[in-house]
């Protein structure tokens, strides 16, 4: 992580310094520009935040462990993440207590393929700080019974299995707009079942980030943009079960010119975080 801070440095100070265009720009939901100064006192008001992530954006990882290294001088953090399914959390706890190794880590856990790159530096970040991270996710053979048969599947789990997902039965509104935005851009391949099984995904990480959210403490989840954008998915989650906490949510979305954000980016999330969309991928 010190090696990223080192070249976005680096790529700050040489973009300044010959005119070329910045690699991000921060912008609240109305398209106005903001800094990250005044972004992170905004941020350190609030009780939980959505992080929305293009998965493979180096910007946005960085940003990501930026954003936490700050709020944990001034909040006691508790940090969680899409990428960890519930079933693993033993495994995610072991390490972060050094029962295991980073290769233990990796043999017991369903780690991404980008861990190491993306995911290792926050978790690493939460194992040298003493804070907690929470693996947040439904296990994902279980979001995929969803999409093959339905809700109704989940019923067949045992109580243990049933631990790890969002409780029984499932609210469910298939005419929020992000969710017939998927079905839209899924064509004729999409189907009720392909947004339940999105469904179940924000419910149940929603669900863990309530279970484990502390009064007094800031809550960090890091997910998929898709997962909180438009102030839905999760965030819709959350507030039907808890309306009255503090939420913040941010999203990551490319553009060609970050200097202005465009119409259909506006209103995303509270902060925009728009990336230049030649900036290089982590895989």
């Amino acid at each position: 992580m010190k090696n990223l801070v080192l070249l976005f440095s680096f790529l700050l100070i040489t973009n300044i310094s010959i005119g070329q265009t910045k690699p991000y720009v921060i912008y609240n939901a109305k398209g106005k520009k903001i800094s990250y100064k005044k972004m992170l006192k905004k941020l350190n008001q609030k009780d939980i935040i959505l992080f929305g992530e293009l998965h493979n954006n180096p910007i946005t990882h960085w940003l990501q462990y930026e954003v936490t290294n700050d709020l944990n001088k001034t909040k006691k953090l508790i940090l969680g993440a899409e990428m960890f399914e519930r079933d693993n959390q033993d495994e995610l706890n072991d390490y972060l207590s050094d029962k295991i190794t980073a290769k233990g880590l990796d043999t017991l856990a369903r780690l991404w393929p980008n861990y190491d790159t993306d995911y290792a530096p926050l978790v690493n970040f939460a194992k040298e700080n003493n804070l907690k991270f929470i693996a947040t996710n439904i296990p994902r053979r279980f979001a995929s019974m969803v999409y093959k048969k339905g809700f109704e599947e989940l019923e067949k789990l045992t109580d243990e299995e049933k631990s790890w997902i969002a409780p029984l039965p499932i609210e469910f509104d298939i005419e929020l707009p992000t969710y017939k935005s998927i079905l839209k851009m899924m064509g004729k391949h999409g189907s009720p079942k392909l947004v339940m099984a999105q469904a179940i995904k924000d419910a149940t990480m929603a669900n863990s980030i309530l279970k484990n959210f502390k009064k007094g403490t800031l809550f960090i989840h890091y997910n998929g943009a898709f997962h909180s954008d438009k102030y839905e998915g999760i965030l819709w989650y959350l507030k039907k079960q808890q309306k009255d906490l503090n939420y913040a949510t941010i999203s990551t979305v490319l553009q060609k010119d970050v200097n202005k954000l465009e119409n259909e980016h506006k209103n995303r999330a509270d902060f925009i975080i728009c990336v230049d969309e030649d900036m290089t991928t982590t895989y």
